[in-house]
């Protein structure tokens, strides 16, 4: 919700109470201008101003009635006969001449001595003592702010949203359905608890938002504080650490006293993981700063009733690292996945961020939606901005479809380098590698559709074949086996073409490493290894297995290696039967690219001519995989 947030009273401000108060300060330097600029300016003489010969030229006419001189000025007040007042400035002493003048036409002459001011008197004596006063004040002012930032170190840095604006509802959610009807019972306790008293209900003290980054799960947390009308506490897991020990638990009870005085409030804890790891992870023991912090919280959630009106909310992109006493029921016990929106909610968060933008009207974002696949909402945030600033770029006043193709290519595979210059030999060997990816790509039935492909140095790479995967959320063994070969397409083109190998097919061999290993020691795809699941070894992090190696014995480890061996020989080779079977198509690919340096899928497929090969096929996609890493082949 954006609207007005309190901060706490510190101990500094209720001092600045006690003190004068600040308008004071101002007041007296007020008093002491006036006592300086009024007098002057009350002293100040008025009547028609003539130099002193004029006034001696009025005075032999005999149109002069009376004078006053001031002797520290020499300035002279006239009256004349008809009743005009001159004034003058003439010597300090008048001259004999002048004053016998003044003599002989019987003219009233008073020299008048001005009184000083007695604060002007004193202010050169006063200033020294004004000074050193004002030193200690400043001073003193100086210790008592760093005292009482020391003093209020343990209070809570969360900030309270109040409802009198609240403008964040599940409406300006786009998407995410399921995650709203799941905490909808939340908002129904926060505004009518009486209604789950009378039943005996107890709804759930602690709502666990988990998620990938930028799905938006502190915007839910703050919507359900919108809908309810409650106070929306905010506060991230870092606030509470510092460097003195006690702090992380102090602030924990301050916050929890401040929601206490809020009635019904929702307080939301947001990278909940920074302090609620697991206990006795590490090398800190019972005494690490984190772990009372979390002892405290604990404590605190065991102290208050459901019936108060208080629900936790936190948000967490690692939840398997989290003390298991934090998700227990009566704490964190409801866990509210918020996940990587789908193909239509995609649709739906495009067009919120699209709306404050000037774009034409004959943008299809269900075309940009269907190619945004494993976007987040934070992510196609950048996407419309991405867009945007290239129609800036590009002298464009309305963002169009163009603008949407070029910023996600610019995200997925980074900004094209203008300043790369390569030999004919390295355009010529980058054609024929990413040719091989794109080829094999399109002649595997399981693999992803190719997108575009692009010889241009992009990112880190001297080339790009992007692919495109479908929406899918498991994967089958025969998807993995083709996302290998397509991996090796390039460097087996090149070794087929050129009989050597170079250093482009770098990223391609470790992301299937990686994949052949997860297969045989997660996934179970080995028939050597069997259905089990062995462990990462870098445990560490979690602090279990401190001084423990792998969780199994030299003996599995070398079965392991060779099984990741053979399935990547055995992709490998695939991938050379297909080339050189394919090696007319492959020629036409990269001649292509070393016309055009950028060619689309669809071209890709038109240079195919065996359409009975090339027809892409739907594989069944089995559950319980977990799903490698996909994207794109780059040429490093």
């Amino acid at each position: 919700m954006a609207s007005e947030t309190q901060e706490p009273e510190s101990e500094g401000n209720e001092g600045r109470r006690e003190g004068w108060p600040r308008w004071s300060i101002w007041m007296l330097i007020a008093l002491v201008l006036a006592s300086v600029i009024v007098p002057s300016l009350l002293n100040r003489e008025s009547g028609t101003a003539i130099d002193y010969s004029g006034l001696v030229d009025e005075v032999t006419d005999g149109r002069i009635d009376s004078i006053v001189v001031t002797n520290q000025t020499g300035a002279i007040r006239a009256e004349a006969i008809d009743g005009t007042t001159y004034t003058s400035k003439g010597p300090i002493e008048l001259p004999e001449a002048d004053l016998q003048l003044l003599r002989d036409r019987n003219i009233d002459v008073e020299f008048r001595t001005e009184k000083s001011n007695p604060f002007l008197s004193f202010l050169p004596i006063l200033l020294p003592f004004a000074l050193i006063i004002g030193l200690f004040w400043w001073m003193q002012r100086r210790a008592q702010g760093q005292m009482s930032g020391i003093m209020s170190i343990g209070r809570s840095k969360a900030r309270t949203y109040t409802t009198e604006r609240p403008d964040t509802g599940f409406d300006d959610i786009a998407g995410y359905k399921g995650v709203k009807q799941e905490i909808t019972e939340v908002v129904d306790f926060l505004k009518a608890p009486e209604r789950f008293a009378a039943v005996g209900a107890r709804i759930p003290k602690g709502v666990l938002l988990v998620g990938p980054p930028g799905t938006g799960k502190t915007l839910i947390a703050r919507a359900v504080a919108g809908e309810a009308g409650v106070p929306f506490l905010s506060v991230t897991g870092s606030d509470f650490m510092e460097m003195f020990v006690g702090v992380g638990a102090s602030r924990v009870r301050d916050l929890f006293q401040t929601a206490r005085k809020l009635g019904r409030a929702i307080i939301f804890i947001d990278e909940i993981d920074s302090i609620g790891r697991k206990r006795g992870a590490g090398l800190g023991g019972g005494h690490d700063e984190r772990e009372q912090t979390l002892n405290q919280m604990l404590a605190e959630m065991d102290g208050f009733e459901a019936t108060e009106g208080i629900v936790m909310m936190a948000a967490t992109n690692r939840p398997d690292i989290l003390d298991p006493a934090l998700l227990r029921p009566g704490r964190f016990d409801r866990q509210v996945v918020v996940p990587l929106p789908e193909f239509e909610e995609r649709s739906e968060i495009l067009a919120v961020h699209i709306k404050d933008k000037t774009a034409s009207e004959e943008i299809d974002l269900d075309t940009v939606a269907k190619g945004t696949p494993g976007m987040s909402g934070a992510d196609l945030a950048n996407l419309v901005n991405e867009a945007a600033l290239n129609a800036v770029r590009m002298d464009r006043e309305a963002i169009v479809q163009d603008d949407f193709e070029m910023a996600r290519d610019r995200i997925l595979m980074g900004q094209r380098r203008e300043s790369v210059a390569m030999t004919d030999r390295e355009k010529e060997v980058t054609a024929y590698h990413e040719g091989g990816h794109a080829l094999i790509a399109t002649l595997f039935a399981n693999a992803d559709p190719v997108h575009k492909v692009t010889i241009l140095p992009t990112g880190q790479a001297l080339g790009v074949t992007m692919q495109l995967p479908e929406e899918r959320h498991s994967y089958s063994q025969d998807y993995i086996e083709d996302r290998l070969a397509v991996l090796f397409g390039g460097r087996m083109a090149e070794d087929t073409v050129f009989g050597v190998t170079s250093t482009g097919a770098a990223n391609d061999l470790m992301q299937g490493t990686e994949l052949a290993r997860r297969m045989v020691t997660e996934w179970g795809m080995s028939g050597r290894v069997g259905p089990m699941a062995w462990g990462s070894d870098n445990q560490v992090f979690l602090g279990d297995g401190l001084m423990s190696g792998r969780d199994y014995s030299d003996e599995t480890a070398r079965v392991i290696d060779e099984e990741v061996e053979r399935i990547l020989r055995t992709q490998e080779n695939r991938a050379r039967q297909a080339l050189v079977e394919h090696r007319p198509a492959l020629d036409r690919i990269a001649t292509a690219l070393l016309d055009r340096e950028t060619i689309s899928g669809n071209e890709v497929a038109q240079l195919i001519p065996e359409p009975a090969e090339a027809q892409k096929q739907s594989a069944e996609i089995p559950k319980g995989a977990v799903p490698p890493p996909v994207g794109q082949s780059e040429s490093d």
